[in-house]
């Protein structure tokens, strides 16, 4: 038997939006209320991968959605089950037995569409059903809309990948980013007049439409400065095709490599393209940075009046 007693949110949280938010938000309610620590559990990679055999890009790795899960609801217990063949076969009355037993749940919150066990013959109402009877709580949560629209991590899966990141930011609850430890790359930004950070995409992430983004770099020390983010294969200085995120911070000087940053990404400015020089491509940074204040500017004086 588990020492801890936890009310805890299942689910896979792929993005961790506004409709897992309603869960994980209920989640720490009920443990409030019953004196139980808030918790999460979840799969380290999606079920469907094993299921249908296919790789789905995901809005963020396991780690990603810990860092969210953390960092928006407070909620430090986040915990991963490996998802394989056991698991996929595992009937669903003793999956939900030894969440029950072995994580001390007295309070689960799912939502109405959460299937688990063999052929996801586990459905929220069973689950409900089953806790009922053992005298643990139950809480099953009615998808949340926004637009008229479902809110899902399938659709917003397909606004990162159009680049939309301001629909992308409203459906989620929050704007998109990547988390990363700053690489050593190309040593532009001094040549360029900005300082440049590079960082990489997990494998199994999507990857948003390539392009020059307006963003804000988050550093460890809490800090952030607007910078204009570059995701693709920058062509005008590299043959290469393998996908990189440079960022251009704006009025910041240091060295952060080998440190954690965030990259958060608010909104398309422009496709990418090869330029004819070096010179060429500078020029046009500083008319993307001049553009990525003014995005900013504009949200300021919108939140203030």
């Amino acid at each position: 038997m588990a020492e801890v007693k936890r009310a805890i949110a299942l689910g896979f949280f792929d993005g961790v939006h506004i409709g897992h938010a309603a869960l994980l938000n209920k989640a720490k309610q009920r443990a409030a209320a019953i004196g139980a620590t808030p918790s999460v559990l979840s799969f380290d990679t999606h079920p469907d991968t094993l299921v249908f055999g296919r790789e789905l890009p995901l809005i963020n790795s396991a780690a990603g959605r810990e860092e969210l899960i953390r960092r928006l609801f407070g909620i430090e217990d986040v915990l991963f089950i490996h998802f394989d063949e056991h698991t996929m076969r595992m009937p669903w009355q003793d999956f939900a037995a030894s969440v029950i037993r072995e994580l001390g749940a007295d309070w689960v919150v799912v939502g109405q569409d959460f299937r688990f066990g063999y052929r996801g013959e586990g459905t929220a109402e069973k689950l409900r059903d089953f806790c009922a009877a053992r005298g643990v709580g139950c809480d099953v949560i009615e998808p949340v809309r926004l637009d008229g629209r479902v809110v899902s991590s399938s659709y917003i899966r397909m606004l990162i990948a159009d680049g939309d990141m301001e629909q992308a930011a409203r459906f989620l609850g929050h704007v998109h980013g990547l988390t990363d430890t700053v690489r050593s790359g190309y040593h532009l930004g001094s040549k360029l007049g900005a300082p440049t950070i590079n960082m990489r995409f997990p494998e199994g992430v999507i990857v948003p439409r390539h392009g020059v983004y307006a963003a804000r770099v988050y550093l460890e020390n809490g800090e952030d400065h607007v910078a204009v983010t570059n995701v693709g294969v920058r062509p005008t200085v590299s043959e290469g095709k393998a996908v990189s995120v440079e960022s251009h911070l704006l009025d910041y000087a240091g060295n952060l490599y080998g440190r954690q940053a965030r990259v958060a990404f608010y909104k398309l400015l422009r496709e990418e393209r090869r330029f004819d020089s070096v010179e060429e491509l500078s020029a046009q940074i500083a008319r993307d940075a001049a553009q990525a204040r003014a995005y900013f500017a504009a949200a300021e004086t919108g939140k203030e009046s």
